[in-house]
């Protein structure tokens, strides 16, 4: 009878070490992230047009930053956010195409620069991650380059500059 007892505390510690650690297990630590935003390249999409020639595509990246100031809401146009001003934009894109073996940078008559919208953070949350994806024409038709590629930055509202990133480079079929 004794040795009941025993096996019976013994299996009552060992229930409850197991529950113990898959609830501390269970109990998800929240990811720290920088305060600098912090992207990556997820994917490019093209989008031909109706002849088939590559026209548009949907660029993705993902984004963490440790202070939720992502985006901007469509009244901030006040200095330093104000039209024609220099963080207008929080999201720059630089267009590149392959001449030669070097990709050089190449002015568009229309910036590919862009204003990702506020994104309200979520205060239970020490950081926020998310995605972007923005669409972009990307068969400039000055050229006859058929490769290129993108340079890319954002900035969060206190005007943290996050890692640039180079996207792999993409044929263009003309």
């Amino acid at each position: 009878m004794i040795r009941n007892k025993q096996r019976n505390i013994f299996g009552s510690w060992v229930l409850a070490l197991l529950l113990g650690g898959l609830f501390l297990s269970s109990c998800k630590k929240p990811e720290k992230y920088s305060i600098i935003p912090e992207i990556e390249y997820k994917s490019f999409e093209k989008i031909p047009n109706n002849s088939g020639s590559d026209n548009k595509a949907y660029l993705t990246i993902t984004f963490t930053d440790g202070d939720s100031d992502i985006g901007l809401k469509s009244e901030d146009t006040i200095p330093p956010y104000n039209i024609g001003g220099k963080y207008y934009y929080n999201y720059f894109i630089d267009y590149y195409e392959l001449q030669g073996d070097t990709f050089v940078k190449i002015d568009l008559p229309i910036s590919n620069n862009s204003r990702i919208p506020y994104v309200e953070p979520n205060l239970a949350e020490l950081g926020i991650k998310g995605e972007v994806q923005i669409e972009l024409y990307i068969n400039n038709i000055m050229s006859t380059a058929d490769s290129i590629r993108y340079e890319l930055y954002i900035l969060d509202r206190a005007l943290h500059k996050s890692n640039v990133i180079v996207t792999p480079s993409f044929y263009i079929k003309k």
